[in-house]
């Protein structure tokens, strides 16, 4: 999966060349910011289906009569609740209760999970994993190699997915496995758009047929800037924006994935946290602009704050964000007032999700 230069390049990486996708450098990978454009992509992915190339994310198996207790310690949710056949959402938490990572993870039989690590915390997370396995009866296995993942999401998604796989698929945050062109897939009811869909876990030299085929059955493909626009108007986080080493997950708006009675790495800081605040002083709000303009990360928040992630959102039609803000200022409808370039522009504080599909 890697190429000749300095960046890797996933196994769709010709599929994407093929189609005129402009594709840049994100995370050490060479990928596609955008086919047609990025709110005709982000449209498709609202009003029918879109697929995403997301094989350069990273994925961790964990092994063992101790899997469990094991993955306990580390992740911030409840892992005990995980069913076969089920997924999770958790943070991954320094001793001090900064953000390592947010993950998916699934866990595909007794005493197997499979852990979804970003593309450019993979290899630190996977050391973390390692490092803390110690003292378990458990193996953790990088397993990157072994996938290629497409993100089949929107309105017709699980239609054309299930007619692409021939195959009933399993519901949201439900896990199942199926057999296309010989090939072992692992189908996930996850996503990050905040649309309906699944995540397609397939061999690497599988991915560029399925892709075809998903193609062919009506899907539009998309890349990372639809991605991105999609995710903020889902309020979703993107880690080295949203979160880091440096924000505990409470005031990043997360600790309802987060359960400190399991004694995971962090969670005395994390209950010090919710109890007294976070020590930033700051919550991570959605944000909506009242006038025109459009908001970026790194943006002042006149007064205290900053924007995290901020874009222009094609749905709504309006600049919109993220941005940690006082406690004071955090409360929907409380106005703000963001710097865009030396240009003060007003906004309020609004609810999550910013974007909300029809019923």
């Amino acid at each position: 999966m890697s190429s000749t230069t300095d960046l890797r390049r996933t196994p769709l990486y010709e599929r994407h060349v093929a189609a005129g996708a402009r594709v840049v450098p994100f995370a050490g990978w060479e990928m596609p910011v955008q086919y047609a454009g990025v709110k005709e992509e982000h449209l498709a992915v609202r009003s029918s289906c879109g697929i995403f190339d997301v094989s350069h994310m990273g994925e961790i198996r964990t092994v063992g009569p101790d899997a469990a207790a094991f993955l306990q310690r580390i992740l911030s949710n409840d892992v005990e609740k995980i069913a076969v056949g089920g997924s999770q959402y958790s943070v991954l938490c320094t001793e001090d209760g900064g953000v390592l990572d947010d993950l998916f993870t699934y866990r595909l039989a007794d005493d197997v999970y499979l852990t979804v690590t970003n593309a450019s915390n993979h290899a630190k997370d996977l050391a973390w994993f390692q490092r803390w396995a110690e003292g378990f009866d458990v193996t953790v296995e990088d397993a990157f190699d072994e996938f290629a993942m497409i993100a089949v999401q929107g309105p017709d998604a699980r239609r054309i997915a299930s007619q692409v796989l021939g195959y009933e698929l399993p519901g949201p945050f439900k896990t199942g496995g199926a057999i296309w062109n010989d090939a072992d897939v692992l189908v996930a009811g996850t996503g990050y758009t905040g649309e309906d869909g699944v995540e397609l876990l397939v061999p690497p030299a599988t991915a560029p047929d399925l892709w075809d085929a998903l193609l062919t059955a009506g899907a539009t493909p998309a890349g990372l800037g639809a991605r991105d626009t999609l995710r903020m108007e889902a309020c979703f986080h993107l880690y080295g924006n949203d979160l880091s080493e440096d924000r505990d997950p409470i005031g990043a708006g997360l600790g309802w994935a987060c359960k400190e009675a399991t004694g995971f790495v962090g969670s005395e800081a994390v209950a010090t946290a919710r109890a007294d605040g976070s020590p930033h002083g700051e919550k991570l709000v959605p944000f909506r602009f009242t006038d025109k303009g459009i908001p970026r990360g790194g943006n002042d928040v006149v007064g205290g704050g900053t924007v995290t992630s901020g874009t222009f959102s094609p749905s709504l039609g309006i600049g919109i964000g993220l941005a940690y803000v006082p406690v004071a200022s955090a409360q929907v409808g409380t106005p703000l007032q963001i710097d865009v370039r030396g240009r003060v522009r007003p906004a309020e504080v609004a609810t999550k999700p910013l974007y909300k599909r029809p019923a």
